[in-house]
C-alpha cells in the first residue's frame, strides 16, 4: 500500500511539474519558439520542438495519470537525456544538472511502472515490458 502511494506522490509530482513548468509553455508559444530550438538530431527545429511538447506535456500528463506509465516515461527520459548531453554538452554542470533531474524519477517510474492507483492499475493492465 505504502508503495503505490509513493508511486502515485512521486508520478503526480513529478508529471504534473514537467507539463505545466515546461511543456505547456512550449506549447503554448509554439510559433514562436519554434525558429530558435535547438536541433541536436538533425530533425529540425519545428520537428525537435513537437518531439519535446510530445515529452514533456502529453507524456507528462500521461505519466501522472499513470497510463501508460512506463511507455510514456520512454519519451521524457530520452528527451531530458539529449537536453543534458547533447544541447548542454558544453554547459556547467549546473546546465545539465537540472534535465538530469527529471531523468532520475522517470527513469524509476519506468522500472515500477504506475503502481496500484493509477488508470494501468484500476484498469488491471500488465507490464509492458
Amino acid at each position: 500500500m505504502w508503495t503505490d502511494l509513493g508511486l502515485l506522490v512521486l508520478r503526480l509530482g513529478v508529471g504534473g511539474m514537467l507539463a505545466c513548468s515546461h511543456g505547456w509553455g512550449k506549447l503554448m508559444k509554439f510559433s514562436i519558439i519554434a525558429p530558435h530550438f535547438p536541433d541536436p538530431l538533425g530533425l529540425g527545429s519545428t520537428p525537435s520542438l513537437a518531439l519535446m511538447v510530445f515529452a514533456e506535456f502529453f507524456c507528462a500528463i500521461a505519466v501522472g495519470l499513470g497510463f501508460l506509465t512506463r511507455a510514456a516515461a520512454i519519451p521524457i527520459v530520452f528527451g531530458m537525456c539529449i537536453a543534458a548531453f547533447v544541447v548542454h554538452m558544453d554547459d556547467p554542470w549546473s546546465k545539465k544538472e537540472f534535465a538530469l533531474l527529471y531523468v532520475i524519477p522517470f527513469l524509476t517510474l519506468m522500472f515500477t511502472g504506475g503502481g496500484k492507483y493509477s488508470l494501468d492499475g484500476l484498469m488491471g493492465k500488465k507490464r509492458v515490458f
